[in-house]
């Protein structure tokens, strides 16, 4: 007779394998909403985190504050539907902002809803710490599905993996933070929805999922046509090649064109009717319109063969090609920005890091954004040789594989592309976590001590803004060690080099007087990160105590100080109005009598300067003896009149009133007593 153990381990296995059995049954059935209920929790720890954040109105984007002003003032102000001109910058004219409202519904929702149970502040902080999560359950739903569709008969559970990868992807997951409520979250979102339509089994849905997100993402904005038009020149490949593709193929032409052309009807501004290059306008609605009708035409025709396919989708290319260049030739030879001029791009477009390629960014920076996606690369090789019998299988996998290249390749164009890239990478590396977890539990012993491995390389991959920091300090010469070596002369840094910031009167050139009140009107030093502090809500809202008025800052505080007052200013970061941007460069970088006029001009009657903003250490560099630089040197500026308001604390920044200028006014410039 056997022992009682000996019996009861058989069974416990038994009962352990029917429960997975179980389990993977009900997770391949229901893995929708367990990716639904894992969102859920996302969600909820998301927006406890951010919690303060969302209560202060953190935004922290200059598009951010942007988008919220632009629901606000077409839900509570009454401006039109189609008028997205922000007429509290640079007015009377306005800013032309090339967006469209189809990113603003959700957030416009959000707000009436929160207003039924709660104040109109608190419902407007709720729905802009909700409305950025709502494209995440999109995005994680998306990544799901194509895992699923990478692996063998759709069955393993990579989707899981799939859906919580995210975590780890540092600058894709950033667009998708409450208070992050510009339209980069939702184009994302919808990229990865096209993908999964491109893999789809079922063709005709998967063209339609694929046109129609496609669209979505046109209609919102430009970001991700590179990405698009490469999803459509993949399926036009499929029907060369593959035959019985047209199922695919024609409810993608009939989605891309009918939902471009419904967006364009019902999203485009006023300014957007105009042949403009950066949006959805006439020039991309015929364009993608046009290119739609030929690929539709195509699988009408009676083709045999790739061979004949290919001359046909060649002559439509060209029909496309040569309508785009005839009737658009400046947004096909210019692009987007074709509209900015030399001057703005050597003085503004130059300094913005997302349109600097990888290779000029620091090691810090460009280590962790490129980790997970050259692993994901790497895991669609092995997931293609893995398929490579399976020839369905195969075009799904070299079709992620291709969308993952060509992104990692546009990051060496411009790293605003590293986002795509790294969430388009999760579904192969979810695979291959999925594939070593199988490895590790049943297989032998060299392929466990592989997956082991693979895995500790695929966790570090996922992990690498975090990791990062730490490595690099464990691998950084100790200070004991450099000071072995010879000194070099230490030169001060350049934001603390160029002198004092007022915090009241112009041109003593001394240290605050400690008798004076917190916000008396004296010099002080500037304060490590206050630039953080002048975006503060409570900060800014300080400037309501004065009627409205026209304040002349910094371009990238342009937009938060008036989403956060009743205020206007001359200009925030946008290219379509290169002309009022390059007047505040002009201002700060030329002598007083040139900022005193440029501000005239505009109607400016205050000055307000934020000590170590990124954006001012540009013209302290450029322009040492500018009119900035010297304002921050502790010059007098006679036409400049310290501002006092009443706060509980220090301002972080200095409020000056700008004297009218007058005919034959005093010389300008003087330099403050020593």
């Amino acid at each position: 007779m056997r022992p009682a153990s000996d019996n009861g381990a058989p069974a416990m296995g038994a009962r352990v394998r029917r429960l997975w059995t179980v389990l993977d049954g009900w997770g391949q059935r229901e893995w929708r909403w367990i990716v639904v209920i894992a969102w859920l929790l996302i969600c909820a720890a998301y927006i406890d985190r951010y919690a303060a954040a969302i209560h202060y109105m953190s935004l922290g984007d200059t598009d951010d504050n942007m988008r919220y002003l632009q629901v606000r003032d077409w839900l509570f102000h009454g401006q039109s539907w189609w008028d997205l001109r922000q007429h509290r910058m640079n007015p009377p004219i306005g800013a032309n902002i090339h967006w469209s409202r189809l990113v603003d519904l959700p957030i416009a929702a959000l707000m009436l809803f929160f207003r039924l149970f709660t104040s109109d502040a608190r419902a407007d902080q709720l729905a802009v710490g909700v409305a950025p999560l709502i494209p995440l359950l999109v995005l994680m739903l998306a990544l799901a599905f194509i895992a699923r569709r990478l692996a063998r008969d759709a069955q393993g559970h990579g989707w899981f993996a799939a859906m919580l990868l995210p975590l780890g992807a540092g600058m894709g997951l950033s667009m998708f933070m409450p208070l992050r409520i510009d339209h980069h979250g939702w184009q994302l979102a919808l990229t990865a929805t096209t993908l999964a339509g491109l893999v789809d089994r079922k063709w005709r849905r998967g063209g339609i999922v694929a046109g129609v997100s496609s669209a979505a993402s046109v209609v919102i904005g430009m970001e991700m046509l590179v990405y698009l038009a490469g999803a459509g020149a993949l399926i036009a490949l499929r029907w060369i090649f593959k035959d019985g593709a047209e199922r695919r193929l024609r409810p993608y032409a009939l989605s891309l064109g009918g939902t471009t052309a419904l967006g364009y009807a019902l999203f485009a501004s006023n300014a957007n009717r105009m042949p403009v290059c950066d949006a959805i306008s006439p020039v991309w609605t015929s364009i993608l319109v046009l290119a739609s009708g030929v690929l539709f035409g195509l699988t009408l025709l009676p083709l045999k063969g790739w061979p004949q396919r290919f001359v046909a989708a060649a002559i439509g290319g060209a029909i496309v090609g040569g309508f785009a260049w005839i009737a658009w030739p400046q947004c096909v030879t210019g692009g987007a920005y074709g509209m900015i001029s030399p001057e703005l791009q050597q003085k503004w477009l130059v300094y913005i890091r997302e349109a600097k390629p990888i290779f000029v960014q620091d090691r810090s920076s460009w280590v962790p954004m490129i980790s997970l996606p050259a692993t994901g690369l790497l895991c669609a090789l092995a997931g293609c040789w893995a398929a490579r019998r399976d020839a369905e299988r195969l075009w799904a996998w070299g079709t992620v594989m291709l969308m993952i290249a060509f992104a990692i390749g546009l990051t060496f164009w411009q790293i605003r592309a590293g986002p795509a890239a790294q969430l388009l990478a999760i579904p192969p590396v979810a695979w291959a976590i999925w594939a070593l977890v199988v490895w590790l539990v049943a297989g032998r012993w060299l392929q466990r001590a592989l997956a082991v491995f693979g895995l500790a390389i695929i966790g570090c991959a996922a992990s690498m803004y975090n990791l990062y920091p730490i490595a690099a300090k464990a691998f950084t010469v100790p200070a004991n060690a450099a000071a072995a070596k010879p000194q070099q002369p230490q030169l001060p840094d350049k934001r603390e080099s160029v002198g004092t910031v007022r915090s009241g009167k112009p041109g003593t050139g001394k240290a605050q007087d400690k008798s004076a009140p917190a916000n008396a009107t004296a010099v002080r030093k500037p304060q490590p990160k206050s630039e953080a502090r002048c975006r503060t809500q409570p900060a800014l809202q300080v400037l309501d105590q004065l009627p409205p008025a026209t304040i002349f800052t910094l371009v990238d505080l342009g937009p938060r100080l008036i989403a956060m007052t009743h205020h206007s200013v001359i200009a925030g970061p946008y290219h379509r109005n290169g002309t009022a941007i390059l007047d505040i460069h002009h201002a700060f970088d030329g002598s007083p009598e040139t900022f005193r006029q440029i501000a005239a001009a505009h109607g400016a009657t205050y000055f307000l300067v934020c000590p170590n903003f990124p954006e001012g250490t540009i013209y302290q560099r450029r322009s040492p003896h500018g009119f900035y630089a010297r304002v921050l040197r502790g010059e007098d500026m006679p036409f400049l009149t310290p501002v006092k308001l009443k706060f509980a604390g220090e301002l972080p920044y200095t409020l000056y009133r700008i004297a009218p200028l007058v005919p034959n006014s005093p010389p300008l410039g003087k330099k403050a007593a020593q």
